[in-house]
């Protein structure tokens, strides 16, 4: 489990680089990367009230219409902060496409997500508070590694939901669990809190043993097939024909 008391905004969310467009000119991305890096130093140190478009402007050399032409508005300033933030957090993510141990992996993601959350509170509290950020690409690679962990999950007969509603489940136990965290005062942040919550999330998405116990489609068709005279979902003509599918599955294991 992540060390609890790392509570100021690191290096991390400042040396990473932010998704633009690769059409832009060196000189203008570099500006945009140093207005970026001062808004994350206003938000560490003051808070998000901190991060008016003039304070940025000053804190980047810049003037202040500045602002405005390279993000339109202080919402555009902070949506891109935000993408930021999330492409510092895509390049803390290891991907192991073959882990020894899926559940152990999953584990392991999800503690890289309280780890950057604690050590960037501020950034980690705008990033999911500003809507904007979730359509960046950072974002969404980084929900396709976590699609990638389930599938594995999935494919060896551990998943015990289905596959979207395993992503929520994961993905809003982690940001629950760092907001809620960083909500409470210091006295009071236990680091049990923290690791129930992973168990939990562990718990309501995986099973405790796989229920396939032969990788590939052929192992999933024969566990499928030893079960299907139980279910009482299927009519007698659907569940024939999704016998016949699974037999040829099964043969070509």
């Amino acid at each position: 489990m992540p060390s609890p008391s790392r509570d100021r905004d690191g290096a991390t969310a400042s040396t990473a680089s932010t998704a633009e467009s690769a059409t832009a000119s060196p000189g203008r991305e570099q500006t945009r990367q140093r207005v970026i890096e001062a808004a994350i130093g206003l938000l560490t140190r003051g808070g998000r009230d901190a991060v008016t478009t003039r304070a940025v402007a000053d804190a980047a050399g810049l003037q202040p219409p500045a602002i405005y032409r390279l993000f339109g508005d202080k919402d555009g300033l902070l949506d891109a902060v935000a993408a930021h933030g999330f492409a510092a957090f895509l390049a803390t993510k290891h991907v192991d496409p073959d882990p020894r141990d899926p559940i152990e992996d999953l584990r392991a993601g999800w503690d890289v997500a309280i780890e950057f959350g604690l050590a960037n509170p501020a950034l980690y509290t705008l990033m999911y508070t500003e809507p904007a950020g979730t359509t960046s690409a950072a974002f969404k690679a980084g929900m396709e590694i976590l699609m990638g962990r389930i599938r594995r999950l999935a494919a060896g007969g551990w998943l015990r939901v289905d596959e979207e509603l395993a992503a929520q489940i994961i993905h809003a136990t982690a940001r629950g669990a760092v907001l809620t965290w960083l909500s409470l005062p210091q006295e009071r942040r236990d680091p049990a809190l923290l690791t129930t919550l992973r168990e939990c999330m562990v718990a309501a998405v995986t099973n405790r043993q796989p229920a396939v116990h032969e990788p590939g489609p052929a192992g999933a068709a024969r566990a499928l097939r030893a079960a299907l005279p139980e279910q009482t979902t299927l009519s007698g003509a659907e569940q024939q024909l999704l016998g016949e599918w699974l037999n040829r599955l099964a043969a070509d294991g």
